[in-house]
């Protein structure tokens, strides 16, 4: 189990913080940046002395209140810790272009604090987030000091391929694996260094964390990161299960399983469990199981509709590979009901082309691969190359 693990924001506040009163402080944070005793980041820094002038909220708001996808305001990201802040900024309104700072407010802070848990993959925007804060502080000069926290589903496995030029998004904004098993810190790295992003960028390590663990391992409050992550086993499957959202089947949003629960009103839900088993087997997919399930979402996809399918459950997660739990849930799906299975070809994440699959696979091969009857194994041993590629050029960036 190892020792006890502290967050970045515990080692900035037993020591490093002085450096910081005086200063024009701003801070990128949600309901996540919590110490051990659930004190939140906000109260914590001004009672130290710290002047935070400006608070930036990334999707979902600073307390994520606000469902995926949805427009937050400047100065409506939830209700903010505390009143007495002057203002409060979103990073996730109504335009691509809302997604970055503006110059002139990250122009007059000495620097800008970042601490938001990730869940380590890809599509979840929050990393996104950072590198757009980095691209601009790279041209103001302000200092991001990112305070960094653990990678919850371990920082060992990385799965799947890297974002190809043409099908980048704010769910796949740069050359990221899909399972990248890295934490906040270290894509910071990654951006400077593969990426190019020059900010000056420091990083205020957790202390006690290592590679093998998994977030309930660390002995730090697991505070659900968006309102449809509320568990670490979600986050485990998310990396393959986040695919639903680029068709039109439920994703399991409305429900309190989400990314756990799929269906659709015209789902035949045994014949769609027994190909799910089905795939699972031929591609040796293990420490997964399948339910036939019926369930009504409340909001979302099929809002007030009984929908037919399955609900997944993990067995083993050190051995599940959810990337791949993903395809074979697709394959399930088109193999069950073709005759109803579609892509989401709705704007997705500001986008209206490349379509919702594309940009989440970062590249139009999964979906082709999948309508030419190629096996998700196949296609996740296709990607092989990005992988190891990408595993390479993440290894000077590790810091644990």
């Amino acid at each position: 189990m190892g020792g006890v693990v502290r967050s970045g924001l515990e080692v900035l506040l037993d020591g490093a913080v002085t450096g910081l009163r005086g200063q024009r402080v701003g801070l990128c944070c949600n309901h996540t940046a919590v110490n051990r005793h659930l004190d939140h980041a906000l109260p914590l820094l001004k009672g130290a002395g710290v002047d935070v002038v400006r608070l930036f909220g990334p999707e979902h708001g600073v307390e994520a209140t606000a469902q995926d996808m949805i427009s937050v305001d400047d100065g409506d990201c939830g209700q903010a810790p505390s009143a007495a802040l002057p203002s409060v900024v979103s990073l996730y309104g109504d335009s691509a272009e809302s997604l970055k700072p503006r110059p002139e407010l990250l122009a007059d802070l000495d620097v800008l604090l970042f601490d938001i848990q990730d869940i380590g993959s890809r599509y979840y925007t929050y990393q996104a987030t950072l590198g757009l804060i980095m691209e601009v502080a790279a041209q103001t000069g302000t200092r991001v000091v990112v305070l960094d926290r653990p990678n919850p589903i371990d920082g060992l496995s990385v799965e799947g391929n890297i974002v190809q030029p043409g099908f980048a998004s704010f769910v796949g904004q740069y050359p990221l694996a899909v399972r990248h098993g890295m934490t906040m810190g270290e894509l910071a790295r990654f951006f400077r260094s593969v990426v190019g992003i020059d900010a000056p960028v420091e990083i205020v390590r957790c202390e006690g964390w290592r590679r093998d663990q998994w977030f309930d391992q660390t002995g730090l409050p697991w505070v659900f990161p968006s309102p449809n992550m509320p568990t670490v086993e979600t986050a485990a499957i998310y990396p393959g299960m986040c695919l639903i959202e680029g068709t039109n089947l439920s994703e399991g949003r409305g429900t309190t399983r989400p990314f756990h629960l799929v269906g659709a009103p015209w789902l035949d839900r045994e014949a769609f469990t027994r190909h799910c088993r089905l795939g699972a087997q031929d591609a040796g997919l293990n420490g997964v199981g399948f339910r036939a399930a019926t369930f009504e979402p409340r909001f979302q996809k099929f809002a007030g509709q009984v929908c037919h399918g399955v609900e997944l459950f993990v067995t083993d997660r050190d051995a599940m590979e959810p990337l791949l739990l993903g395809l074979v849930v697709l394959e399930a799906a088109m193999r069950t009901a073709p005759e109803h299975f579609k892509w989401r070809t709705e704007t997705y994440e500001f986008v209206d082309d490349p379509i919702a699959i594309d940009l989440l696979l970062g590249s139009a091969e999964g979906r082709l691969g999948l309508e030419a009857r190629v096996s998700p194994r196949e296609l996740l041993e296709a990607w092989s190359a990005d992988t190891a590629l990408f595993t390479e050029q993440r290894e000077p960036c590790l810091l644990y």
